[in-house]
């Protein structure tokens, strides 16, 4: 049965419970770190709540955290439902449009800056008429030029009295990170938040074997702007009590870092690892690290000794989302002794859908519903889901609301999938995403792409080809191959052994979903070309409009590796 308490209740008992255990742990420069207790954490942020209320801001208004992941986002949200009022996230990443679009459309009444490394380029976004209060690792302008965290909570006594926060009320709008368009706000309820928090901090001890008085480690890097991260991780460790959560200082030092956490549960996107074992390979090639891990005792050294190296020798529990992961690529790490399971859920229902585990870890399906999670396909095979987490719909849109929702109150997520009878799902694709070539037949293209990136020269791939006479990949090499691509000798292998993977691909895939060609794209996507969303997902428009203007060319060229 379910806990009852709301997630503030949650964390004002761990705060009576144990004041002292350190909660967050934040570097802050040269190597050093700040600590935060249970106490220090809820100190200042019942100071932050008790200023917003001097401000005389009404109950349930919006206010925005701009800021990379940090112990001050955490603190600064619990402030804000401490005061009675509604967290708006945006993306660290974001352009001055968007970030003002947010902000307008939200209606948000303050801005939280916090930790950014572009924020001169976005501070145009945010309205004049709107508040703004710095983070302690906010830009040093943003320090200089508002009133600073710091000097507000030294000169506001705290908020009196244990907080009460009614479950249907708004708790966050999560602004969807826009792969299709403009992001959409998401309303999410206390109820929504707590359970997902619940849920997943249940799920977290349960797969770790860790008693719940044993300290669990985390490494916050996701964006919190995105549900997963929000959910899985603070929300989690909101609700667990006995979670460490560690944050990363930048890219440069994220090894140090992640050395420093040395978590016992580790959450990453599909990009992210595949990176890591490029950089795996760039170490050690494929063919060598395939024959020592086949030497039984030799095997267990070399994983050992791979897994410390990526600072994940602690883990017990390791997971994907966001985007499918290459069946190939789970079976590779679960060849080093970590067994990394795939998970599936999106912002409306705080992430919390479904997740693989023990016997339930088949690599290409996502695991079974989480505990209370109702799900079925309908009559397209569309996933339909029903989550103890579910949003309440979207922020000033009620007719994209009722046109989300069936009847019965199931969420139509837009996801093409199988069931099997114990509950296993797989993902085979976004409806949206389909397309027609001029064959007459639809082709998925996440699939094919999971073949693509199963490869250790690829990135990240993406199949188009809408009305074409076959289907085609824009792919992005390696980062340790981009580089070397000058050298003749170097790039003439590649494009030889491109083309043996394009064979390969075609072979397994059926007559009217065969490519014609793989283009390598010019210069990797990248969230700041716009290419990718912050959650690292392709912009699949955003590239098909980009390269409209060649793809007559390369239809025309005989050549089966062509270079954007």
């Amino acid at each position: 049965m379910a806990d009852q308490r709301g997630i503030l209740e949650f964390v004002l008992d761990h705060e009576a419970a144990h004041p002292d255990r350190v909660f967050l742990t934040q570097p802050v420069g040269g190597g050093r770190v700040v600590d935060y207790s249970w106490r220090q954490t809820l100190d200042e942020a019942r100071r932050m709540a008790a200023h917003l209320q001097e401000l005389g801001l009404p109950r349930g208004a919006k206010i925005a955290i701009l800021s990379k992941n940090c112990a001050h986002f955490f603190i600064a949200e619990l402030a804000i439902w401490l005061g009675g009022y509604a967290t708006v996230a945006i993306f660290p990443t974001e352009t001055a449009e968007v970030v003002n679009f947010v902000l307008e459309h939200s209606e948000s009444s303050l801005l939280f800056v916090g930790k950014l490394d572009a924020w001169e380029a976005q501070k145009p976004g945010v309205p004049a008429a709107i508040p703004r209060i710095a983070l302690p690792l906010a830009p040093l302008g943003a320090q200089e030029e508002y009133d600073t965290w710091d000097e507000i909570i030294a000169r506001t006594a705290p908020l009196a009295g244990r907080v009460q926060r009614d479950a249907d009320e708004l708790a966050m709008l999560i602004y969807t990170s826009g792969s299709t368009g403009r992001p959409k706000g998401v309303m999410n309820s206390y109820r929504a938040i707590s359970a997902a928090g619940e849920g997943f901090a249940r799920f977290s001890r349960a797969q770790t074997h860790q008693p719940p008085q044993a300290e669990a480690r985390i490494i916050s890097y996701l964006p919190l702007a995105h549900s997963f991260e929000r959910s899985c991780v603070e929300a989690s460790a909101l609700v667990d009590g006995n979670t460490h959560i560690y944050f990363s200082e930048s890219l440069e030092t994220f090894v140090n870092d992640l050395r420093r956490a040395r978590p016992t549960m580790f959450i990453s996107v599909p990009r992210l690892w595949l990176k890591f074992q490029h950089g795996v390979f760039a170490k050690m090639p494929p063919a060598k690290l395939d024959r020592l891990l086949a030497i039984p005792v030799v095997g267990k050294l070399v994983s050992k000794k791979v897994l410390k190296g990526l600072g994940l020798q602690d883990v017990l529990y390791a997971a994907s989302g966001s985007a499918p992961l290459p069946p190939e690529l789970i079976r590779w790490y679960r060849r080093l002794g970590l067994e990394l399971y795939e998970g599936y859920g999106m912002t409306e229902d705080n992430s919390f859908s479904h997740a693989s585990w023990g016997e339930f870890a088949e690599p290409g399906w996502v695991g079974v519903p989480h505990r209370g999670v109702e799900v079925r396909l309908d009559a397209n095979g569309e996933v339909l889901i029903k989550s103890p987490a579910q949003c309440t719909g979207y922020y000033k849109d009620p007719e994209l609301t009722q046109a989300s929702f069936t009847e019965d109150g199931f969420f139509r997520t837009g996801d093409l999938g199988e069931r099997r009878p114990n509950g296993m799902l797989k993902i085979t694709g976004r409806a949206k995403e389909l397309f027609k070539t001029a064959k007459g037949k639809y082709v998925a293209p996440a699939p094919i792409e999971n073949l693509l990136n199963a490869n250790p020269m690829i990135e990240m791939s993406m199949v188009s080809g809408v009305g074409q006479s076959a289907a085609y990949a824009m792919v992005v090499l390696a980062e340790d191959l981009r580089p070397r691509l000058g050298d003749k000798a170097v790039r003439s292998q590649v494009e030889h052994d491109l083309a043996q993977l394009l064979a390969q691909v075609n072979a397994a895939v059926a007559e009217y979903e065969q490519l014609k060609m793989l283009v390598v794209a010019r210069e990797p996507w990248t969230i700041e070309a716009g290419t990718l969303t912050p959650t690292m997902k392709i912009r699949r428009a955003r590239i098909e409009t980009t390269v409209a203007p060649q793809l007559e060319t390369w239809y025309r060229a005989s050549s089966q590796v062509v270079w954007a």
